[in-house]
């Protein structure tokens, strides 16, 4: 995959199928009924289709088969298009601005951009963060409009503080390496903590602010904590402008790209956002290869349509 927006498989749907089917099947076709691999016949009348040579299977197949592809009406080649426009978007791109680019109606747009981001989360975590002589930043913030912008009669009878009525995002980053982002239903220390013990290695240096809910997290971690009451922002190598910078990234890609996040999908938001920001420029990712990494996370997973008022699926 090229950099060029006219790259043949942006253009062709039988170029950008025969480009997923190099990058998912790496060692042949995969029959996704059996599981058995390169042991498969392509079907002469119809392009991109596999009958399974295995006798107790014999089944008919394609590269979507068990992916969030699968039963799509919409070309191959606009779903690579529009993975590579959400993959190269620092701050994450708009689904009206990509019906317009890629010629889709915004309906159906919008819903390939959560299954993309579907496709981002990574559903196999591969261990905890930081470890021995590594640093992991802790910290929340709120997202969600502001009480005065909301319709007077849909504006809390009482004052509750500003965070009040916003959703809690909770994240974890590892100093020159990775982030994880959680939608949390509070900031206690009740709910943190076991994200902190499960996600982080004890032997990490732990720094956050200080926060009644991160007061005792020296019992598991050797904890370091800098006041921003009263404006101290670093101590040595006790600082969190690190998850600070992340938030600023989050923050202007919801405020000034989505504008609107719902409770609903906001962890597919930050599975997007986390995914670019773990595989970034700075650690040596181009654009291309973050939109194969993504692509790659298609596989095994199905999140299908369904109308208002329809009872949730998988």
């Amino acid at each position: 995959m090229t950099n060029h927006l006219n790259n043949p498989i942006f253009q062709d749907a039988g170029k950008a199928r025969a480009w997923l089917e190099a990058h998912l099947w790496t060692d042949g076709p995969i029959c996704p009924v059996c599981g058995t691999v390169d042991n498969a016949t392509p079907l002469k009348t119809r392009a991109g289709w596999y009958q399974c040579n295995e006798s107790g299977c014999r089944k008919q197949f394609t590269v979507t088969v068990g992916t969030l592809f699968e039963r799509s009406h919409i070309p191959l080649n606009k779903w690579l298009l529009a993975a590579f426009l959400i993959c190269a978007s620092k701050k994450g791109v708009s689904a009206h601005q990509v019906h317009r680019m890629i010629g889709v109606s915004y309906k159906s747009t919008w819903f390939m951009m959560h299954r993309l981001r579907e496709a981002m989360r990574d559903n196999t975590l591969p261990g905890p963060l930081g470890g021995e002589g590594k640093v992991v930043e802790a910290d929340e913030t709120f997202v969600g409009g502001k009480e005065k912008n909301r319709h007077r009669s849909k504006r809390f009878k009482k004052h509750a503080g500003g965070n009040w009525g916003k959703e809690t995002v909770f994240s974890l980053v590892e100093r020159g390496g990775q982030v994880r982002s959680v939608h949390t239903p509070s900031v206690t220390a009740a709910t943190l903590r076991p994200i902190l013990v499960a996600q982080v290695d004890r032997k990490s240096f732990l720094v956050t602010d200080d926060a009644g809910q991160y007061r005792h997290m020296h019992r598991d971690f050797r904890h370091e904590t800098v006041n921003h009451g009263i404006e101290e922002y670093v101590r040595g190598e006790a600082h969190t402008n690190t998850i600070e910078g992340y938030f600023s990234i989050l923050k202007r890609g919801i405020v000034g790209t989505y504008h609107h996040v719902s409770q609903q999908h906001l962890k597919r938001y930050l599975a997007e956002f986390d995914f670019r920001y773990n595989e970034r420029a700075k650690l040596g990712v181009t654009d291309s290869e973050r939109a194969e990494k993504a692509l790659k996370g298609i596989v095994g997973k199905r999140l299908t349509y369904r109308r208002t008022g329809e009872g949730a699926g998988r």
